[in-house]
């Protein structure tokens, strides 16, 4: 996958939006570091590859989460404890509001 600086994008728009159309996506970088992906759409597709990205960020953040459930041991909680949990979240919500 190419690396496109900020910079190259302001320089170059032309040369940067040709290398898309060929590429099909780049990485948008700033002083280095990735900031933003960039995904060649068009306008029959724009809907649905907007929801791939979302899908794919939500699978993402749930395993994640499963990860993180594992490595803190609650992978393991019987329904009870689950339903004890809530409802101590609850409560500490309503006490904030």
């Amino acid at each position: 996958m190419r690396y496109v600086p900020v910079r190259e994008l302001r320089t170059s728009p032309t040369a940067v939006w040709d290398a898309l159309g060929t590429d099909g996506q780049f990485v948008l970088t700033n002083n280095g570091r990735p900031q933003a992906l960039v995904i060649g759409v068009d306008s029959e597709s724009l809907t649905a590859t907007i929801e791939d990205v979302r899908q794919a960020r939500l699978a993402r953040l749930v395993a994640a989460q499963q990860a993180a459930s594992v490595a803190a041991g609650l992978d393991h909680l019987t329904m009870d404890q689950i339903d004890a949990e809530v409802t101590a979240a609850r409560k500490a919500r309503r006490a904030r509001s």
